[in-house]
């Protein structure tokens, strides 16, 4: 039987705020992985994320704060 897995398995904050989240997906085969992907993507303060794991929405409710915010804001690009 095959069986897709998707998973955050890496949850990462860096210095101005950021949060990177890597997710994992697995495909297994009568419970052995045979194939595997990880995408990454990064939660920038202020974005929006409400679509995100509840970890990575916990995270980034303690991480992004106004003060946090402001700051990324006024970062140089």
């Amino acid at each position: 039987m095959l069986e897709k897995i998707e998973i955050v398995d890496r949850i990462e904050v860096v210095e101005n705020g950021s949060v990177q989240v890597r997710t994992k997906t697995a495909i297994m085969e009568n419970g052995k992985q045979i194939s595997g992907t990880f995408h990454r993507h990064v939660v920038a303060p202020g974005d929006d994320y409400s679509s995100e794991d509840a970890r990575v929405k916990a995270i980034c409710a303690a991480v992004h704060t106004d003060k946090v915010i402001a700051a990324y804001i006024k970062e140089p690009t």
